[in-house]
């Protein structure tokens, strides 16, 4: 009995010319390539994948940025979640970012590592050549808190809750509950009212 061939498993296609998030999301979206291109750009990627092993005791990760189809991009990270939930793949975490379309981001602890986790995922295209910074994408990640940013005496809009719209003046801050106490400019007399900190807005004066 002749042994089974081998089957083909369809690699994703790279992306090439972006050294880094800015440039990709300066760009105008460009029209796709021919097969042909395509094909040349897969030969020209993969000989340029340097087989990397990680040095004894570095447990640094890699972020790295996946193209997809247009409008897959939930897909694609559900099914790369459910491969981890199950232990098939060594992948940290994936995530969408708003500015990104057509991208997911895949930490990992190495590009091989990457490359195999999005082997035979439905709707991936390639990647985004090299890897993310973390501090390119940083700004997507963490939320500052506005309370760092009130003091007394400021004037804020309230921009969330019962009193969404007005306008109110700080009288205390509390950094630990992240709430502050304001006086509303738009009330016929002085009330003292706690709201979330995140819920103000400061006026520019």
């Amino acid at each position: 009995m002749s042994e089974p061939e081998p089957i083909d498993e369809q690699k994703p296609e790279p992306m090439s010319g972006h050294d880094s998030l800015d440039e990709l999301l300066a760009e105008k979206p460009a029209s796709q390539k021919s097969d042909i291109e395509e094909k040349e750009s897969l030969v020209e990627e993969e000989a340029k994948v340097p087989a990397v092993e990680p040095e004894s005791g570095d447990q640094t990760s890699h972020l790295f940025a996946v193209r997809t189809t247009g409008g897959q991009e939930k897909i694609v990270m559900r099914l790369l979640e459910t491969k981890m939930k199950m232990g098939q793949i060594d992948v940290q975490s994936v995530l969408l970012l708003d500015d990104l379309k057509g991208y997911v981001v895949v930490e990992a602890q190495d590009p091989p590592s990457m490359f195999n986790a999005i082997q035979g995922i439905r709707h991936i295209r390639g990647q985004l050549r090299g890897e993310l910074q973390y501090n390119e994408i940083d700004k997507y990640l963490i939320k500052k808190s506005t309370v760092t940013e009130l003091s007394v005496d400021n004037t804020v809009e309230i921009i969330g809750g019962p009193f969404k719209g007005m306008k109110a003046t700080v009288k205390r801050v509390d950094q630990e509950k992240e709430e502050a106490v304001v006086i509303l400019l738009d009330a016929p007399y002085q009330l003292p009212v706690t709201v979330d900190a995140n819920h103000l807005k400061k006026v520019l004066s």
